[in-house]
């Protein structure tokens, strides 16, 4: 069952976003990775918000319909500030933050700067928690500067257990939307500060602090060639135990790729975090 979802412009800062969001209730805020959009999220907010919540996912700035202005937040704890303004617009004191990719990040900081607002987490395909090699930061930077129309097939590959379901649909969209003016200098300052800035941003230590691990999820694609399952098995040890979930059959997308596996195991961890049992 699923709940026809809306989308609206939003003003944050001195620029916009596009909001998605379906269904009514206690708020969950659901945040994409770098290079994607809202969109990445819409199914899942869709079944999330017929469950008796209200799922909320936006575009990051720089990326999908949000606006691309030269000094539009390019850093994760600008991303992450960016993140709790967005909460503010909306009218939402307190929701758990689901991330995937860069947006774990995003969310695992926003919730070490907040912690008030952010009773938990579930970090999908998690980076920034602990260091990752410099060869994946820059392989990572590498995929999100493409610009040639030629290449997207083998960006959307590279994220998908089974690409034979990749329509030329989909490449055009994708194509359309990443190289509309502005897309390409805000995904190379993104790409420039994962290679470059990101160790100084990791979050495990901060996480520790403030989150016991019942407090935080980790979900992993068994096959995630983005952020491999290692990645998972460290962030595991560096948080102090939390809950790691691989989903077979699923690279770096699990909630698009196996999405009953993935309502399984997520929702009734942000059931718990919402009614404050641990």
């Amino acid at each position: 069952m699923t709940t026809p979802s809306i989308c609206y412009p939003l003003a944050v800062g001195n620029g916009f976003t596009r909001i998605i969001e379906a269904g009514t209730g206690p708020a969950i805020l659901f945040i994409h990775g770098l290079g994607a959009r809202a969109d990445r999220w819409r199914t899942t907010v869709e079944r999330i918000g017929a469950l008796g919540f209200r799922a909320i996912a936006c575009d990051l700035p720089g990326h999908g319909f949000a606006s691309k202005e030269a000094t539009a937040p390019a850093t994760v704890p600008a991303i992450a500030d960016y993140i709790v303004q967005v909460m503010d617009r909306l009218d939402v004191p307190s929701a758990p933050l689901v991330g995937t990719s860069l947006g774990a990040h995003i969310a695992a900081y926003a919730a070490c700067t907040a912690p008030g607002r952010v009773p938990g987490l579930v970090l999908v395909g998690a980076l920034g928690v602990v260091p990752i090699s410099q060869e994946v930061a820059e392989t990572i930077s590498r995929n999100v500067r493409v610009q040639d129309k030629s290449l997207f097939e083998n960006k959307l590959k590279f994220v998908l257990y089974d690409p034979s379901g990749i329509t030329p649909a989909m490449i055009e969209e994708e194509w359309r939307i990443n190289t509309f003016p502005g897309a390409g200098a805000a995904f190379g300052r993104l790409g420039d500060y994962l290679v470059n800035g990101i160790s100084a941003d990791y979050v495990a230590g901060r996480l520790c602090a403030l989150y016991p691990p019942d407090k935080m999820l980790l979900v992993w694609g068994k096959q995630d060639r983005a952020v491999p399952p290692e990645v998972g098995e460290a962030c595991r040890t560096a948080l102090g135990g939390p809950e790691l979930v691989f989903i077979d059959r699923s690279n770096h997308v699990p909630y698009l790729e196996q999405p009953e596996a993935f309502d399984a195991v997520v929702v009734p961890h942000l059931r718990r975090l919402l009614s404050g049992a641990s």
